[in-house]
């Protein structure tokens, strides 16, 4: 019982129950996702995890289909959760990551980063790049045989959902260069999936201002994840947050990789990532656009066996077996 004239602290960000910040600034977060799934394993897929960043207790997990008949590309997964929540154990990304490693004949690399606000941005993008070096730290032959048996470090693609869409623009921007061709070493970038990137800016767009409440990612949460991820005081102009921010480096110089960017249709993001497949695509970059009309945010680890699902990896599939063409 709070003592007679202090109140008791209470709830002013609940972020789907996972992340609870409280009125005298305690976080307490549950083990448990937000949404419950069932994993759906089938035995066609081995899996297992490593560490990337010990001294942050940094892991990934790695995955691999069990019958290969010879190198396979590498195919990174970076979760989402507005930089607040989410992780590569949850069953829903467990189960998009079994997909992937099984209908695009792939090994799948699903790193997790530090989360905010304990850990504001752009930690998750430090982390996101000590991800992708430690996999360059293992193409060698001292690598981990798991992986050197089963990965061919030529044919590398990026992908995140969400906040992890995010950490792969950023990504792309670090590594387009002959500098940043060149952390990577025996490593080769063959491509970038943004799917659904978390953008954001000061002025509105038409689908964030006619989101419905009820969507899966409306507006008070889409708002809540930028405040509590990015550093204090900062606007959703930021540069980690807005790609085209007043303070944003300028993007003509970056050697892109081809990147599909994934939107759906009823999704608050839509019109942010249109715009910016469209702003780079008139720079000359290799950019196309998959839009799925009628679907929201997170479609594909909400129900990773839907038609759309389906769909999703049809289009991966064909982006990755033709090195980064589109259709």
């Amino acid at each position: 019982m709070a003592s007679e004239g202090f109140a008791a602290p209470v709830v002013v960000d609940d972020c789907r129950g996972v992340l609870l910040v409280y009125s005298d600034g305690a976080i307490v977060r549950g083990d448990a996702p937000g949404f419950a799934t069932p994993v759906r394993d089938d035995g066609t897929v081995e899996w297992k995890d490593a560490e990337f960043d010990a001294p942050r207790g940094l892991g990934l997990r790695l995955y691999r289909p069990c019958q290969r008949n010879q190198l396979l590309p590498v195919f990174f997964y970076y979760h989402g959760g507005g930089f607040c929540i989410g992780s590569r154990t949850w069953p829903n990304c467990q189960n998009y990551c079994l997909r992937l490693a099984a209908e695009l004949d792939a090994v799948v690399v699903a790193p997790d980063y530090r989360l905010a606000p304990e850990n504001r941005l752009p930690a998750a993008i430090d982390d996101g790049a000590a991800a992708l070096l430690w996999l360059a730290s293992q193409a060698c032959p001292a690598g981990d045989t798991w992986l050197t048996e089963a990965a061919d470090f030529t044919r590398v693609f990026i992908s995140g959902d969400s906040a992890g869409g995010t950490i792969a623009h950023h990504l792309a921007v670090r590594f387009g260069s002959a500098a940043g061709r060149s952390e990577l070493g025996n490593v080769r970038v063959r491509g970038y999936v943004q799917l659904m990137p978390f953008f954001g800016g000061t002025e509105r767009t038409r689908s964030e201002a006619e989101c419905p409440d009820d969507a899966f990612l409306n507006r008070p949460l889409n708002d809540r994840y930028w405040r509590l991820s990015l550093p204090p005081g900062a606007t959703v102009d930021h540069p980690v947050s807005n790609p085209f921010g007043p303070d944003s480096p300028a993007l003509e110089a970056v050697e892109l990789a081809p990147t599909l960017v994934v939107v759906g249709g009823r999704d608050i993001l839509r019109d942010r990532a249109v715009d910016y497949a469209a702003r780079l695509r008139a720079m000359g970059k290799p950019v196309g656009v998959r839009e799925f009309e009628g679907q929201q945010h997170g479609f594909f680890t909400i129900d990773p066996w839907s038609a759309s699902s389906a769909e999703l990896m049809r289009a991966l599939k064909r982006f990755i077996d033709t090195d980064g063409h589109f259709d």
